[in-house]
This record gives structure tokens, sequence and C-alpha cells, in this order.
């Protein structure tokens, strides 16, 4: 399955730091040699400050207990620049941890910056060396300390750019510390600003779309409400032409999330039609089963791909987490997929076929005889299934619904009413950048 690790195409879009995860994952899964991965992570650790792991990973990957010189002399200067920094920011590190000085704080920054400067003698120099200071935390692995002070730094710092920057870091910090309520207040922090800041260029826009939803992955596969939240920012207009144009890889992650989320079931014919768009560029097993299903109606290559889908799924860094990790519901995302595939299957198949015959149907789903029998008298019992099945013939018989035409016009209205607030919103959004010009 090493054909569809899409690590090579994930990493370029995170800090190295968020790329360890996906590391420690890949050698876990065993889907590479032992000797690949550490060297991966020694050259990542190289540009860290991360000294004494990138020294242990050495000595496991060498077997031996001695390092270069070179790593010795690199943990001198990192052990040397980190004290230089703490003499920087004591003045405001310091202030920070008096809570009784803390609260002589506003929320007007410029208040803030005159009331440090006149009372403590905190300047400009002391502020960026609080940054320095977060930035030098966060390349040594200490996330949580980056965290608190990267929070701190943004509530004085009136330079846009750097506060994004250090946004940026806090987001990361959060995700390596897997504290997800947290980290989605900071994702829709960085949401607001990539979609209202003025940049140089619409693709430095594009990238910083592409380079949020990347991150937000670890988010979304770990959050309780992450498979909804995914969906809702993935699938708006400015992100999906991004994904289309940019990252096409990151339609496995949307297409699992439509699959295992029932409520979103209105925008999924939509998103079909963006997969069909999107198969030359970019397929899996995940987003051909959706082919298969939906464009082809070829149930034989369904079935195939169905179980291709599930070992995708446990060898995907973001998908296939372990289920005793308890971040998620008791039911592991490989099993909700596979039901609601089959689900899919057998809803397609049927709206074909009015008498279908159980043990071809048992084939399409994947099952054996006795259990896609049991599988459909649990549907028929939830009301999933408006059908019965005919034991003596061993059919399944689909009673047929009229369509209401009230319904029909309701559904024809809200779909017309969709489109043209899209085609209003475009037409609005293009006056306004020849506006800008």
């Amino acid at each position: 399955m090493a054909e569809y690790d899409l690590t090579p195409r994930i990493a370029p879009n995170l800090d190295r730091h968020l790329v360890f995860p996906l590391l420690e994952f890949l050698q876990e899964r065993q889907f590479y040699h032992d000797e690949q991965i550490l060297k991966a992570k020694i050259e990542l650790l190289n540009r860290t400050n991360m000294v004494d792991y990138a020294m242990d990973i050495h000595k496991s990957l060498y077997h031996t207990d001695d390092v270069p010189q070179d790593m010795v002399d690199r943990r001198v200067e990192v052990v040397t620049r980190l004290k230089a920094l703490e003499e920087s920011a004591a003045p405001l590190v310091a202030f920070l941890q008096n809570p009784a000085a803390v609260q002589e704080l506003r929320a007007d920054k410029q208040y803030n910056l005159q009331m440090l400067n006149d009372r403590y003698q905190i300047g400009p120099d002391q502020i960026e060396a609080l940054y320095q200071y977060a930035k030098f935390q966060f390349e040594c692995g200490n996330y949580s300390g980056a965290a608190d002070y990267l929070y701190q730094y943004r509530a004085l710092c009136t330079d846009s750019e750097r506060s994004l920057s250090a946004l940026w870091g806090k987001l990361a910090a959060e995700i390596l510390m897997q504290n997800w309520d947290i980290a989605v207040e900071e994702l829709n922090r960085l949401k607001e600003i990539i979609d209202s800041k003025n940049f140089s260029s619409s693709m430095k826009q594009v990238q910083g779309r592409i380079w949020l939803m990347h991150w937000s992955l670890f988010i979304f596969f770990n959050h309780d409400n992450g498979r909804t939240q995914i969906i809702d920012l993935f699938n708006q207009d400015k992100y999906l032409n991004a994904i289309q144009t940019n990252a096409p890889h990151l339609l496995r992650y949307l297409a699992t999330a439509f699959i295992v989320n029932k409520r979103r079931r209105p925008q999924f014919k939509d998103f079909i039609k963006v997969i069909q768009q999107e198969q030359y560029s970019y397929n899996d097993p995940i987003t051909e089963f959706l082919t298969c299903v939906y464009v082809n109606y070829d149930f034989d290559g369904a079935q195939k791909k169905m179980r291709e889908c599930e070992e995708v799924i446990l060898n995907d860094p973001f998908l296939g987490k372990r289920i005793e990790e308890g971040n998620l519901s008791t039911v592991p995302l490989r099993d909700e997929f596979l039901e609601t595939a089959r689900l899919f299957v057998f809803e397609t198949f049927c709206r074909i076929h009015q008498r279908i015959d159980m043990s071809v149907l048992a084939e399409k789903l994947n099952l054996n005889y006795e259990e896609a029998e049991q599988w459909i008298v649990n549907l028929v019992r939830t009301s999933k299934l408006d059908a019965k099945i005919d034991s003596k013939t061993g059919t399944v018989i689909m009673e047929t619904n009229k369509p209401d035409v009230h319904e029909q016009l309701i559904d024809h209205t809200k779909s017309l009413s969709g489109r043209t607030y899209k085609l209003v919103t475009q037409l609005l959004e293009h006056a306004q950048a020849q506006a800008a010009r």
C-alpha cells in the first residue's frame, strides 16, 4: 500500500515538526525500512534545535554510543543561544508571570506598550526577544512553553505579519500537544485572517489556504466534531478550488468525511461531480469507489475498491488512528466507512433493480449470504429501507415510491436558489477585485 502513501505530498505543506507524527506512524506500520525512516527523522531534526533527540536516533541508526562532533558542537551552540534569549526576554517574562502586573494590561495594544515602557522599562526590543525566545523554545520541542509565549506575544504585537507567523506557530504547538479544542479555535482565527487579509498576490492567499487545510487534518480526524468541520472548510468554493488546482490529494479526506457523515447528503451529489472532474488528476481506492458506485455503476469494481479502501484507511496516518488512543468515537473509522459504503452500493444497486437475488447482493456487498440477509433485515427494521425479503425465493423486493411533485418542485427551487447565490457571490468578488486594482 506504499503507493497510496500521501506523506510525500503532504509533508511539504507542513511545519517540519508536524512531519514527525507522520514518520512515527509510517515506522509503526512498517511501510518502509527502519533505516529510511530514521534517516528522514535525522534530516528533519538537523533543521531544529532538538539535538538530543537527533543524537538518540543517530545511535539507534548506526548502533553506536558515539555521535558526530558536529552534533556535539551544535548542542553547545543551542544551549548558549537559549541562555542568551532567556536573558533578553527575562524582563517581559517576569512581568507576564506576575498576576498582579498582568491585570494592568488592557485590550488597547498601544496603551499596553506605553504602560510597559513607562512603568517597567519594557520596550520593542524585549517584545521582539519574547518572540525569538518562543520560536526557539518551539524548535527545541518545548511546545507548551512556546504556545504560552506566542499567545502572550500576540497580545502585544502590532506587526500584522509577525502576529500571523506567531499564530501559525501557536497552532502547530497546540496540534503537537493534541489540544484539539484550542487548536480548532486557532485554526478558525487563521482562516478568518487568510480569507480577509489583503495579500500581495492571490497565489499567497491560495497557499495559505492549502497550508491551513493540510494542518487541519490533524485536528479534524481527532476532534469529536471534526468530520463535519472538515466538510464545512474543504467544501467551501474557495477552498475546494484550491484543492482542485493545487492539492487534489486532499480529496481523499473530504471523500472519507462525506462517506461517514450522514448529515451532509445534500452536498454529496455536487461533490461526486468534483470527483468525476478530478479523476484524471488524482485517484485512490476511496475516490475510485465513489466513481464506481455513482458514475460508472460498476458494482463489481466497487466491491474490489471497498477491500482496497479498508487497507488505505488503516494505513493512512490521519484515517488509521489506533483505537486505543480513544480520541474518536468507539467505532473505528474503518468500520463506519465500510458500513456506509455497503449502504451506498445497496442503495444505488436497488435504484436499478426492483427484485434482487440475495446471493448476488451478498457478493456486491462483500458479505456472505447470512451476513447480507441480517444486514438487510436490520435496515428494514430501522426504517432505512423500504423493502421486503422473500425468504422462499431468496430475493429482496423493493417497494416502488412515486416521487411527490411538490417535493420535486421544492428541491429544484432550492437548487436554483443555491446556484444563483453562488453566481452573485462570484460576480461581487470579481467586481471588488477589479475595483481594488
